[in-house]
């Protein structure tokens, strides 16, 4: 049973200091059970656990799905009067809880509110016969919360009141090999970036990685500028703000549709982005294309790197390097009804950044798909 625990005072040391990298990201969504289905099919996620009204939820429903370090929960209502219905009603399926996992949920909780956050639920822990595992939780951009989880005292599946029997099996296709989370990005309403940014920074103790202003990420039509914050270490969190454009850019079509400020997309990495990809495809994940011609440019740009440009081409994967070495990355199409959360496949060489080589080809294609929606 979940029990509050008293808030203690707060040291000198920030959140970011306490962080072991990411835990978990919790989905909201209309359909649970199919989301679960489609992340298990699509993209090759393992269910591992579940919560329903078999272990005495009556509102919700959780199936807890992992592959390599990550690990998705997805969530649906139960009920009308559930708070999961009302944020899906309002933003269709999204990222509601970014969780971090911490070496005192307690501490990190402190340390935030100490230093100005939004307390959302005080800690609280719960216990079972794998142990205790102790959360709290904080918000951040718009309806977004980070929770903050202590998983030393606990070693079962994913928290107490989760079983694993009698669960889903995987369905066949060739492996996937995604392995971790990279980095997640968030969209928030125009003039907020300093905000969040300092939010960052203040709040959680985190550094400005990366600056991109509106003169690198532009097109024709539309441009935004984007702040890479990260603990220093694992979390890594870009933040997009919507620029002065002569259309409609992809932030605001998002914040239209999301209804506030929220995750857009999740970057997953692999060591094998052709064999990731070409499973990905063979699943049925579709993937925004760029032009045949991107790939003369690149060859360009790049002119020193061995790489299987014909698999790249194929397979519609952009590469960027930096002063680090250099990676390869795709971006899905849209993975709901709404045009807000797609994923991102990124395999790392050494390079740090985050493909600004790309932007002009990624957003272009992404205007494309504006332009077919009618939202350009």
């Amino acid at each position: 049973m979940a029990k509050v625990i008293d808030r203690d005072t707060a040291t000198d040391t920030t959140p970011a200091q306490m962080l072991r990298g990411w835990d978990h990201l919790e989905w909201w969504v209309g359909n649970a059970r199919a989301s679960a289905g489609f992340l298990s099919s699509a993209f090759g996620f393992d269910i591992v656990a579940y919560a329903g009204p078999e272990t005495g939820l009556r509102d919700r429903s959780s199936w807890v799905l992992q592959q390599g370090e990550i690990r998705f929960v997805v969530t649906g209502a139960l009920t009308p009067d559930c708070e999961v219905a009302d944020h899906v009603r309002a933003h269709g399926d999204g990222a509601h809880a970014i969780a971090l996992q911490v070496e005192s949920a307690q501490d990190a909780f402190a340390a935030a509110v100490a230093r100005g956050a939004t307390a959302v639920r005080e800690p609280w822990k719960e216990e079972d016969e794998h142990g205790t595992l102790v959360r709290a939780s904080i918000a951040t951009y718009g309806e977004t919360i980070h929770t903050f989880v202590d998983r030393s005292g606990y070693s079962g599946p994913f928290a107490p009141g989760f079983i694993t029997d009698n669960l889903p099996t995987t369905p066949p296709g060739s492996t996937v090999g995604l392995e971790r989370i990279d980095h997640v990005v968030g969209n928030v309403e125009l003039g907020a970036l300093e905000r969040w940014v300092g939010f960052y920074r203040d709040v959680m103790g985190f550094d400005q990685l990366l600056h991109f202003d509106d003169d690198q990420i532009s097109t024709e039509y539309s441009a935004l500028m984007s702040t890479v914050v990260w603990d220093g270490s694992k979390v890594v969190m870009p933040i997009n703000e919507p620029a002065h454009g002569k259309r409609k850019s992809q932030i605001e079509e998002y914040l239209d549709y999301y209804r506030c400020p929220g995750v857009q997309h999740v970057a997953q990495h692999t060591s094998d982005i052709i064999s990731t990809v070409s499973a990905l495809r063979e699943r049925g994940v579709r993937f925004l294309r760029v032009p045949d011609t991107y790939y003369d440019d690149a060859k360009v740009r790049v002119p020193d790197l061995d790489l299987p440009w014909d698999d790249l081409q194929r397979l519609g994967i952009l590469v960027d390097r930096d002063q680090d070495g250099y990676l390869l990355q795709v971006f899905t199409e849209m993975i709901g009804d709404r045009p807000t959360v797609f994923f991102e496949v990124i395999q790392r060489e050494g390079a740090k950044g985050f493909g600004a080589g790309n932007f002009k080809a990624l957003f272009e294609a992404i205007e494309r798909e504006q332009e077919r929606r009618g939202n350009l």
